[in-house]
């Protein structure tokens, strides 16, 4: 994968997995919320439970350990063992005896909080009040939980979303690098022929309106051919690329006489080496040599070292077919600069330049993608490719192995 495409993947992830652990983090907010809430009302029923009782009591003798009462009646004033400093609250018990009613409310003592319950029961006024304390502690302990558990559940819904995220990304990231790879691909691919088949047609257009005599027949039918070839190799190498971009697809081989391919590939070729001042030279066996294979995606295989080869000799470039035991050599050297010390194991590798940006007479190079798919044709033939010096003339040579039919 292409870096930018990695980091394009890396923060849609990033994305996806932060929204999601935001997600979880507020759900969980949301229940611990909902939990804490019906944890204090069922503490505020317990309490009122506890002190309507208490009020009902005849004797402060009588009253919970855990429960302050006082009681009010016949001008006495009664109060339990214990009774903090500040209680009761003896505005409190005035107004109940006035209205004669029930009255609830808090009571704040020395940093402590009590809540107190007043009531007018048979004549008399019965105050009761519990501490806060225990209560509040239980609070804290409560929310710390929830929070602690937030917390390991946040890190954990992080760590699941990011694992579901890459999940999800994967066949999207797949789809795109595959997408991506096949526009270069076919950029890679079809700018050769395309510019021979431009070639050739202004050519037919410039022998056509030459002034004078009009050109033989058979010079504008040989023209038309060329055409019509270069239309036919251009409509096999796109359907080559669509089925190697289909990873269902399945190749239907063919035995390929290596020979004839490479031949094909070799003679348009010599015009761009008689451009550049180089000569092309050709050693194919007599025989054929036969291989199971895809003409077309060998053809590119032949096309792409040609153009590779001439982009970097400096005089000659030497194109061979051979056979050895039970393979098919296939080598294409040039007398260039070679390959810099250490970087044939990158040769192969996509958008990798492992040659010098520039040939000795400073036309510009353009590398990353011709010797990343002859290393992938020839993988799916089940052969090998190399990089060796090209003793004596210097520079290099690409060494193809495919198994023979």
């Amino acid at each position: 994968m292409r870096p930018r495409a990695r980091t394009d993947s890396k923060g849609a992830v990033a994305r996806l997995a932060v929204q999601f652990a935001a997600l979880m983090v507020v759900l969980l907010a949301l229940m611990g919320g909902l939990m804490y809430s019906v944890v204090a009302a069922g503490a505020d029923e317990a309490d009122n439970r506890k002190l309507m009782g208490a009020t009902q009591i005849d004797s402060t003798r009588d009253a919970p350990l855990d429960v302050f009462v006082a009681i009010s009646g016949n001008g006495q004033l009664t109060v339990s063992r214990n009774m903090p400093a500040g209680l009761p609250d003896v505005a409190a018990i005035a107004r109940v005896a006035e209205s004669r009613g029930i009255e609830r409310g808090k009571v704040q003592i020395a940093g402590r909080s009590y809540v107190v319950f007043t009531a007018f029961h048979d004549g008399r006024v019965v105050q009761a009040a519990v501490d806060q304390r225990e209560r509040q502690e239980e609070a804290d302990r409560l929310i710390l939980a929830l929070v602690i558990a937030g917390a390991a559940a946040a890190v954990l819904a992080s760590a699941a979303s990011v694992w579901m995220a890459r999940r999800a990304m994967r066949p999207l990231v797949e789809s795109m690098a595959l997408q991506r790879r096949f526009i270069a691909d076919a950029s890679h691919e079809l700018r050769t022929p395309l510019t021979l088949l431009s070639t050739r047609a202004q050519l037919l257009r410039r022998r056509l309106l030459r002034p004078g005599a009009a050109p033989a027949p058979q010079e504008t039918a040989k023209g038309v051919q060329g055409i019509v070839d270069d239309s036919k190799l251009l409509t096999g190498i796109l359907d080559d690329l669509l089925m190697a971009a289909d990873p269902r697809g399945a190749a239907d081989y063919t035995p390929v006489n290596l020979c004839a391919v490479g031949a094909g590939a070799a003679a348009p070729a010599g015009g761009q080496a008689e451009s550049q001042s180089l000569r092309l030279e050709t050693d194919f066996p007599a025989g054929p040599v036969v291989v199971r294979g895809s003409a077309v995606s060998l053809g590119r295989v032949f096309t792409a070292l040609i153009s590779n080869a001439l982009d970097h000799a400096r005089t000659t470039v030497h194109v061979t077919v051979s056979t050895r035991g039970r393979d098919a050599v296939i080598r294409v050297a040039d007398d260039g600069a070679g390959f810099a010390a250490g970087a044939e194991a990158r040769a192969f590798e996509r958008f990798a330049s492992a040659r010098p940006e520039t040939s000795a007479a400073g036309t510009p190079r353009h590398y990353g993608l011709g010797l990343a798919l002859v290393a992938e044709i020839v993988s799916l033939h089940d052969g090998t490719v190399s990089v060796e010096p090209n003793p004596p003339e210097g520079g290099a040579a690409i060494v193809l192995t495919l198994p023979l039919a």
